[in-house]
C-alpha cells in the first residue's frame, strides 16, 4: 500500500508488526558512494529501543539491525538498502483478553472497520514499534546530510505541565542524552521524570512536546505551492504515532502578534543574506531561507493505561476492562529519535529534489 512508503526520491518502505517475527524496511534513492556506518544506525536504534530506563516500558528488545542489501565494503551502492530488526521479547499472551474488545483511543476499531481483520497483539502494525524502520531510514539520511553540513537534533521540551521555557539556542543540545527524558536542562529533566514516574505508579499516562532543530540549512529547499517545506515537514511529523499537533517558528504564538512585531528583517552577515530574528523558523514562502529550522510536535498521553475503562466489543456489547502488560507511561522520551529521523528524511528528500544530496 502507498501508505507504507514515505518520500519521493529518498523513499522508505517499511513492514512488520509489534508481535510479528520482525520489523524492517527498504530505503531506495540513497546516493551511491556514501560511507555508511552501521554502528551509527545502531546507536540511533538504541535511543529508541524499549527497556532503556525505569520511565519506559519493561519490554526488553535489543533491536539489533541487520543490513541485508545496498551496502558493500562500507559504502552505499545506489541500490535499495534492505534492513531487518527481529522481535525477540514479545508477550502476545498479554493481549488475548483484548481479542474482541476495542481499546479506547487506539486504532482497534478504526482499523477493524477499514480492513475487516485485526491483529490484537499490541496493535499489530498500528504499534509504535513500526518506528524502528523510520529510525533506520533517518540514521542513513543523517549520514548523507552530514556531508552537506546539515545536522538534525530534537529534545523533550514539555512533559505534562512541566515546560522547558526559552529558545533552543539557550541550551546546550549536546546534553540531550544526559538524562532519561532527553531534556537539555537537568533540573527541568528531573521534574519531568518525576511526573512520568507518578503516572506509571498511578497506572495512568501523560503527554508532552518534542522540539526539533535543523542546522546548516541552505536557502532554496521547498516546492510551491502544495509541497512547501513546512507542509512536507508537518506531514512527516503528523505521521508519527500519538502526534497531535505541529508548529514551526513562532507557531501558534504568532496569532497574537502584529506584523511589526513578527517580521524578520534582512541583514548582511559576512557577505550573505540573513535575518536579524528567526520567527519564520527558517522558512518563508514555503522555501528555506538558510536560517535554522525549528519546530515543535505535541504528543498525546499514551492510550494504554492501567485504569479500568468502559468500551464495547466487536459484537456491540458495552463492557468494562482494564489493560495489563508492558507499556510506556509517556511516549515522548523514546519518540525524540523518531522526530529526528523523520526530519532528516524530509530534508534529504527535498535536497535530492533540488538536484543536490550526493
Amino acid at each position: 500500500m502507498a501508505g507504507n512508503v514515505f518520500g519521493k526520491l529518498y523513499r522508505l518502505s517499511s513492514f512488520g508488526e509489534s508481535h510479528g517475527e520482525a520489523v524492517g524496511g527498504m530505503v531506495d534513492g540513497c546516493p551511491a558512494g556514501i560511507p555508511l556506518t552501521v554502528e551509527m544506525i545502531q546507536r540511533e536504534l538504541d535511543r529508541r529501543r524499549p527497556g532503556q530506563s525505569d520511565i519506559s516500558t519493561s519490554r526488553n528488545e535489543a533491536d539489533r539491525v541487520e543490513i541485508v542489501s545496498g551496502v558493500f565494503e562500507g559504502m552505499t551502492t545506489g541500490m535499495p538498502i534492505g534492513f531487518l530488526v527481529r522481535n525477540t521479547n514479545q508477550n502476545s499472551k498479554d493481549y488475548t483478553h483484548l481479542k474482541d474488545i476495542f481499546r479506547p483511543s487506539h486504532a482497534d476499531y478504526t482499523w477493524y472497520k477499514k480492513y475487516g481483520v485485526r491483529d490484537y497483539r499490541g496493535g499489530g502494525r498500528s504499534s509504535a514499534r513500526e518506528h524502528i524502520a523510520r529510525v533506520v531510514g533517518g540514521a542513513i539520511a543523517k549520514q548523507v546530510l552530514s556531508r552537506h553540513g546539515i545536522s538534525v537534533c530534537a529534545y523533550t521540551s514539555q512533559i505534562g505541565e512541566i515546560v522547558l521555557t526559552g529558545a533552543y539556542s539557550d541550551y546546550d543540545l549536546t546534553r540531550i542524552e544526559a538524562n532519561a527524558v532527553r531534556c537539555p536542562d537537568e533540573q527541568v529533566a528531573e521534574r519531568m521524570i518525576g511526573v512520568i514516574r507518578e503516572m506509571k505508579e498511578a497506572g495512568d499516562s501523560v503527554g508532552g512536546c518534542v522540539t526539533g532543530v535543523i542546522r546548516g540549512m541552505m536557502p532554496g529547499l521547498g516546492e510551491p505551492v502544495f509541497d512547501r517545506f513546512q507542509a512536507r515537514l508537518a506531514q512527516a511529523m503528523m505521521s508519527i504515532n500519538a502526534a497531535k499537533g505541529f508548529e514551526y517558528g513562532s507557531g501558534f504564538a504568532s496569532a497574537a502578534l502584529r506584523g511589526s512585531q513578527h517580521n524578520d528583517s534582512f541583514v548582511m552577515q559576512e557577505g550573505q543574506v540573513h535575518t536579524a530574528t528567526n520567527r519564520s523558523g527558517g522558512v518563508q514562502g514555503g522555501v528555506t531561507n538558510g536560517e535554522d529550522v525549528y519546530f515543535r510536535v505535541a504528543f498525546k498521553p499514551v492510550a494504554t493505561i492501567m485504569t479500568e475503562q468502559g468500551t464495547v466489543t466487536k459484537e456491540g456489547e458495552e463492557v468494562r476492562f482494564q489493560a495489563h502488560g508492558r507499556h510506556d507511561p509517556c511516549v515522548v522520551p523514546r519518540v525524540v529519535p523518531v522526530v529526528e529521523a523523520m526530519a532528516a528524511m524530509t530534508v534529504l528528500d527535498l535536497l535530492l529534489e533540488n538536484g543536490a544530496g550526493k
